[in-house]
């Protein structure tokens, strides 16, 4: 009896743990996708015409601040979560004051979930909108790179950022999308 109840809660522990790390997976890739897109938007460029599957699939992984914002997102949130229970529990006639008793209503579960959605959805906007302006300045201020071509010419300027197909450059307001395994030599973005 006992060692059919360790087996099970050892199971059970096990697809938790599954499912937090493919949920947790899922969101540090849309985090990395919203944050890519905020990078790239500010030298207007549309970052998803030039990747692929792939590309976003590593894009938290690619960028250390992308991988803290997501990692410190996720467990503040899971924080704040307990928090807000734990207070509930605790001081409930507190927490019923500061929530002006909606706590009682019958669809406050539904409104707490919805309010936890909506400000980490605001809050993910706000700090990918930071992400894209820091990285443009960051990306103003390095040095330029030069790049060798398959005919020898050199084209020059700073680095954006790279997709598994193509460069991106920064020479002066123009931008230069350069694939890198085609015929093709460099696309003008603005």
């Amino acid at each position: 009896m006992k060692e059919g109840l360790i087996k099970d809660t050892y199971e059970l522990i096990i697809k938790e743990i599954q499912t937090v790390v493919t949920v947790s997976y899922i969101v540090t890739v849309g985090i990395g996708m919203l944050f890519n897109y905020q990078k790239y938007s500010e030298f207007e460029i549309n970052i998803f015409d030039y990747s692929d599957v792939f590309d976003f699939l590593i894009a938290p992984f690619s960028d250390f601040y992308i991988l803290l914002f997501a990692t410190a997102s996720i467990l503040s949130i899971s924080v704040l979560t307990k928090l807000d229970t734990l207070w509930k529990n605790k001081l409930p006639n507190f927490y019923s004051k500061a929530n002006f008793g909606l706590d009682k209503k019958s669809w406050y579960k539904t409104y707490r979930i919805v309010i936890f959605i909506i400000c980490f959805i605001i809050y993910l906007y706000l700090s990918a909108n930071y992400y894209g302006r820091y990285t443009r300045d960051k990306i103003i201020k390095q040095n330029d790179i030069s790049i060798k071509l398959a005919d020898n010419e050199i084209k020059s300027g700073k680095l954006i950022g790279k997709t598994k197909d193509v460069i991106f450059l920064l020479k002066g307001a123009n931008v230069y999308a350069i694939p890198i395994s085609s015929l093709v030599k460099e696309i003008k973005i603005k």
